[in-house]
């Protein structure tokens, strides 16, 4: 089994303000603060990260971080919706 880095990036954030809070910029370089524990994972040989992420914002997360580190380790998306929530 690949060492797998888990992200849970679904919040809605609405004390965030306007915008998407796990992308917005945060380093001098237009890096989101993502880059920095993906970048450590890897160090550390994490083989895939595991994005945990709303159906809304795939195209958006997709195009700010996803394609890109794709180039350097395996990621995968897995959706959280707060309409498909079990019982209770």
């Amino acid at each position: 089994m690949k060492p797998t880095l888990i992200i849970m990036a679904a919040g809605i954030g609405s004390r965030f303000g306007t915008g998407i809070k796990q992308l917005a910029k945060m380093g001098t370089n237009g890096e989101v603060i993502m880059d920095y524990s993906i970048y450590d994972a890897i160090e550390a040989g994490f083989k895939k990260v595991v994005f945990i992420i709303r159906k809304d914002i795939e195209e958006e997360f997709k195009e700010v971080i996803g394609d890109r580190i794709s180039k350097q380790i395996e990621v995968e998306y897995v959706y959280q919706s707060v309409d498909d929530l079990p019982e209770g």
